[in-house]
Formats: structure tokens, sequence, C-alpha cells
């Protein structure tokens, strides 16, 4: 032992000066310096049993403290990973890239070797900044000792700078050792993306005043902005008349479901995106993800319709429809000023002209949206999707939880028949299995960090929860308040639906080669092996009750409950 001051007592020390306080990950040799420091600290350090996993806790933890940073300027709303070397960040890069798509702020490091020993090739090696690259904002690795204070700084602020995502750092043994006399570098406060070009904004004023019949695709950037972002939203449909859709892929809540202007989220499918988007005039405000699943045969949106572009990502703005009017800068800020200006070119008559049209689109949307989840198995015992759903929501109370989404084929039966608030749910935006339970583990971290924290309820398809069902050992090692509730078809039913998609015929027809979950996995048993205490729920009667009963006890809590197709 030394009592000279590192690389990785100056890590641990910057962290906690720009209010980190839980560090997730998984270790290995080359992070012992880190481990380390960390024990000699305040910082808390989240054991995850694989690294994705880790990545996963750290990305849902930051989503949902990003929600709680929108009310309290004090909290910093960062997610910090740590993983082993080249084989461990690849293990991580599954839910990397869905913390890239889902804008997670986020700082991933990794160990690496001394870098006067890599010309020998030493086992597990590998050039970690170029791996991470692709999913990342910055990737970078840390040559030099001395470089480690702004580069720290650089990485927190660029990952929570907006379009907030996630940022590497690479961390080799012997700079993690080195000697350093420095102190952090101050963090600053984090700027918006500004309120947008005025010439833009008039432009974009004048497109929404002549439409006839305009809508507004809300995308995940105006949640990632805040409540108020959500609210301006509502406000821009109100003054305007506008017809309003989630855009596809939409993982957070960008609108208000429960209002009368509200119609749906737009699905992944051609002809029904199409449908919803075939008007003369659409605002798209903050998407990033709205396109299909697999290629389509036609334009989503008609070469002849004016497009209206607003985000703070750049890239996005006219990136699959053209553009013609963009704004650059923060969705809610941009939703205020364009308010303002629309506002006294549109009479009254004009607006109560457009609501009627939107009523009559929501009034045929509605009627085919209650008809999601509910299948056709008349005889079959189980529950649908949509009779799961309906008793979670009277279980657990409208708004009263925070839920995390990876329910898959279960998803658009909880969107269409949940009424979410703002700030109370989140989803797998990337769409890889996998990210939704270690989500879940970080978002039960979040909300215990809250003096009223809400319930943390993970709806996790049987296909998603067991990529990871390990993550539930770091749920009950941290003793966090988790329930957990598997819509269990015991099987891949998005494979089988994309199968009719891609290839047609009836199910008769086709093998579903490696889709069937047979023999089933004794979920209960596995829960239970990792700390949790489990229940399987076999028939419609039993979930409100079971569903209660775990949401009301602490500690976690996995519900395996039968579902047909």
């Amino acid at each position: 032992m030394t009592d000279a001051y590192t690389g990785a007592d100056f890590f641990v020390d910057a962290l906690e000066s720009y209010g980190v306080e839980f560090v997730f990950g998984n270790p290995g040799t080359t992070e012992l310096p880190v481990m380390d420091a960390i024990g000699r600290s305040d910082l808390e350090y989240v054991l995850g049993l694989h690294e994705d996993i880790a990545v996963g806790m750290a990305s849902g933890y930051a989503q949902t403290r990003r929600y709680h940073a929108h009310h309290d300027d004090s909290i910093t709303p960062l997610g910090v990973a740590n993983l082993h070397i080249a084989p461990g960040l690849a293990h991580g890069l599954g839910n990397l890239y869905a913390a890239s798509v889902t804008g997670a702020p986020l700082v991933v490091t990794a160990g690496n070797h001394s870098t006067d020993f890599r010309h020998e090739e030493p086992i597990l090696s590998g050039d970690v900044a170029e791996m991470a690259d692709q999913f990342c904002k910055w990737s970078d690795e840390v040559l030099d000792v001395t470089a480690l204070p702004t580069m720290l700084r650089r990485a927190a602020r660029v990952a929570m700078t907006p379009p907030t995502g996630p940022v590497f750092l690479g961390l080799p043994l012997d700079v993690m050792l080195a000697e350093l006399d420095a102190e952090p570098e101050r963090l600053g406060p984090i700027p918006n993306a500004g309120s947008g070009d005025p010439a833009q904004l008039e432009r974009a004023a004048d497109l929404l005043a002549k439409a006839e019949n305009p809508v507004l695709v809300v995308g995940d950037h105006v949640a990632r902005s805040g409540a108020d972002a959500v609210a301006a939203a509502v406000e821009l449909a109100e003054s305007t008349g506008a017809r309003v859709h989630g855009e596809i892929l939409a993982s957070e809540v960008d609108f208000p479901t429960d209002h009368d202007q509200w119609v749906s989220y737009v699905p992944p499918d051609e002809d029904l995106a199409s449908m919803l988007l075939d008007t003369d005039t659409i605002a798209f405000v903050g998407c990033s993800t709205n396109t299909t699943l697999t290629r389509h045969e036609e334009a989503l949106v008609d070469p002849e319709t004016t497009c209206i572009h607003v985000g703070d990502d750049a890239w996005e703005l006219g990136k699959n429809q053209h553009a013609d009017a963009a704004v650059i800068g923060d969705p809610g800020l941009v939703m205020q000023d364009l308010i303002e200006r629309v506002r006294p070119k549109l009479s009254a008559a004009a607006v109560d002209e457009r609501l009627e049209a939107v009523g009559a689109v929501k009034e045929m949307v509605d009627a085919k949206m209650a008809e999601m989840g509910t299948g056709d198995a008349e005889d079959d015992p189980r529950a649908s999707k949509a009779e799961l759903v309906d008793a979670m929501e009277r279980a657990a109370g409208a708004g009263d939880a925070s839920i995390v989404d990876e329910g898959v084929t279960s998803k658009y039966a909880m969107l269409a028949r949940w009424d979410f608030a703002p700030e109370q749910y989140i989803s797998n935006k990337g769409g890889g299995l996998g990210y939704g339970l270690p989500a879940s583990v970080g978002a039960a971290v979040a909300e215990s960090q809250r003096e009223d924290p809400r319930n943390v309820i993970g709806f996790i398809g049987d296909g998603s929860y067991l990529y990871y069902p390990h993550s539930i050992y770091s749920a009950a090692r941290y003793d966090l308040d988790l329930t957990v509730v598997i819509p269990d078809n015991r099987n891949y039913r998005i494979l089988k639906d994309n199968t009719l998609d891609l290839l047609g015929g009836d199910e008769a027809d086709h093998e579903f080669v490696g889709m069937d979950f047979e023999p089933p996995v004794d979920i209960v048993q596995n829960a239970e092996s990792h700390g949790a205490r489990a229940e399987l729920v076999e028939r419609p009667a039993e979930i409100e009750d079971a569903v209660a009963a775990a949401v009301e006890r602490e500690g976690t809590d996995v519900l395996d409950v039968l579902v047909h197709d």
C-alpha cells in the first residue's frame, strides 16, 4: 500500500465532485485500482453479474434520474458504468447501443492493459475506444494521467449536453496507478439546445397557419426536455387544432394520452403508419426513430406533404423526410415560441374546424386500438395481454407507478390502454432485447434516492427476461423495491409476427424454428435463486391481487403471468 494520490483516486474524487453517487459495474483485474479507490470513497458500487446488465442498470438509472433533475437543479442525471477491458466492453455493447438510442446521459469506462505492455498482445486485448465509438457521442482513451482531469470533465459534459447520450473512456492500468497532483475541474452548468432560429420559427408558424389538417408527431426528445416541454406540446396542439401522434417506437411520454387531440402512437407498420401520416402538413417535434422495422415499399410521408422539423439533434432534422422548415433547439423552448407566433395567424373558427377533423380520425383509430392485445384465443384459460395490462393498471394505480417496459409484443396493448402521465414510462427504444430488466433495476436505484419514491414496475416479456434473469440478483442484493411483471407467452412472438409479415402465409405454413420455449424455463425458481420472491400467475382472475400485493410489499418481486397471443 502507498499513500500516493493516483489516477484512480482522482477518477473517484472527480465523480463525487460532479454529484455522482453510484457506479454500476462488473470488475476485473485492470479495474482493481478503481475498485480500491471506490472502496475508500462515498460512492456506492452496484454489482451486475454481466457487463451488459451493468450498462443497462446505469442507463435506466440515468433515464429516471433525468426526470428527477427536471425538478431539482442540484441533481446530476449521469449514469456511470465501469466494465472490464475488451471482452467486458464487448459484453456491454448491446445495452450501450440501447443507451445511445434512448439518449441516456451515460459515462462508460473500461480498464485496459498498461500502455507499455500492449505490444506483447496480452489476453483480453482490443481497441476499446474504437469498439465503443459507433454507439457513443465521444469515445477515447486516457493515455496520460495528466489528461484525466480534462477528459473526465469533458466526458460528463458531453454525455449530459443535448442531445444527451453515452460517452466512453478507456482507463489503462498504468494511468490509473500513476501519481497525479490535480483537483477536479469545474463541471459547470449544462446548456440547453436554445430556442431556435427566428427566421425558421416564423416560417414554421406560417406553414402551420396555412395547413388544412395539421398533424403533430411528438418524439422522445420532447420528454427528455422535461415536463414543461410536454406541456408546450399540449399548448401547441390546442393552439393549432392539430391531430397528435407519438413517433414510431416512442418510448417515453411525450404527450398526455388522455387528451382529446391525442390519437395514437404511430405503429411500425407501413400501411398503418402511412394512413396516419396522410395529411397536408406534419410537424415532427423531437423525433428520432420514426421509421418501420424493415424496409417499406412506399414512402411513409407523401413527398407533397409540408414537413416541419423541430429538435435538439441536427442529424434528425430532415433525415428521412424533407424539411420545409427546420428549427434546431430545445423542443420545449421552440414550441413555446411557435405558440406565440402561430396564435395571431389562426382564428378560433379555423381551429374548431380542424378539431372536427381530429375527432373523426380519433373515433376510427380508437376502435382499432381497443382491439390491441385482446387476441382471439376464446377457449384459452390464460389472460390476454389486454387483460393483463388492465389488471396491472387497476392494481398499481394509473398515475402512481414508474413503468419500465420491454414487453415487446405486449407493449402496444399497454400504450393503447394505459393513460400514462409525463415522466411515468420509459421503454426499450433500441429494440434489442435485454435492456428492460437491467434498466428496471437502475430505475429502482434512482427512485430509492427520492424522499417519496414511486413504485417501480418492470413490464418485461419472457423472451426479454431470459436474456438477463440474473439482473434480479442485483435488485435483491441491494434490497431494491421493484416489481417485475412478465407477460409470458413462452415464445418469441415478435419473430413469429415478423415471419408472417416478411414471408406471408398463415401460422400453419411455418415451422418457426428456435422461437418457442419448449420445455419452458421455470422462471419462478430462477428468480428465487437470485434472491427475489416469485410467483406463477396462471389465470386472469389472479393477476390484480398478485400485482397489488407485490407492489405493496417492499423488496423485489417477480410475477410470471401466463398470457396467450
